[in-house]
C-alpha cells in the first residue's frame, strides 16, 4: 500500500499524518509519504511546533523535507488524503482520470465517514498543533483498521 498525505505547504500537517501513520503500519510494506498543494516550502524541514508535537508522542520527523504534490502522484499512490477541502480540490484538478480522482478524499472521513471535517491548519498560531495531533492520530488508527487485513 502507498499512502500519500496532502495539505498546503508540506510543513504543519501533512509530516505529522505521515509519521503517524509510518508508526502504526511499520510492521507492515507500506511507503508513506507527504506533500503540499503549495510550493513555499520546498525542501523545507517541517515547522518547529509540528517537531516539537511530534516528539512529545515519541515521533521524530525532522528529517522530512516539504515537496510539492505532482501528477504522478495520483498514479503512484494507492490513497491521497487531503487535510481540508480546499486542498482536496486541488488534489482532483490534478486528476486526469476518475481513478486517480477516487484514491483521493479527506482524511477525517476515515473516522467520521460522510462529515467532510477538514482539520484545522495550525500554522498562524501557536496552540493547536495537539489538536491536530490527536485528530490525525485517529484517522489514521481508522485507515489501518479499513485497510490492514486482519
Amino acid at each position: 500500500m502507498k499512502v500519500l498525505m496532502v495539505c498546503l505547504g508540506n510543513i504543519c500537517r501533512s509530516p505529522l499524518a505521515e509519521e503517524i501513520l509510518k508508526e502504526k503500519v511499520k510492521s507492515l510494506d507500506w511507503t508513506v509519504d507527504s506533500a503540499g498543494t503549495g510550493s513555499w516550502h520546498v525542501g523545507n524541514t517541517p515547522d518547529p511546533r509540528s517537531v516539537a508535537v511530534a516528539a512529545t508522542h515519541g515521533l521524530d520527523i525532522t528529517a522530512q523535507r516539504g515537496r510539492q504534490i505532482k501528477p504522478a502522484d495520483l498514479k503512484n499512490y494507492d490513497l491521497i488524503f487531503a487535510m481540508d477541502s480546499t486542498n482536496y480540490q486541488n488534489i482532483l484538478q490534478l486528476a486526469a482520470s476518475d481513478a486517480e480522482r477516487e484514491k483521493v478524499q479527506l482524511i477525517m472521513n476515515m473516522e467520521k465517514p460522510g462529515y467532510n471535517q477538514s482539520v484545522p491548519d495550525p500554522y498562524y498560531g501557536d496552540d493547536g498543533f495537539e489538536e491536530v495531533y490527536q485528530m490525525l492520530d485517529r484517522a489514521c488508527t481508522a485507515i489501518v483498521e479499513k485497510y490492514v487485513e486482519k
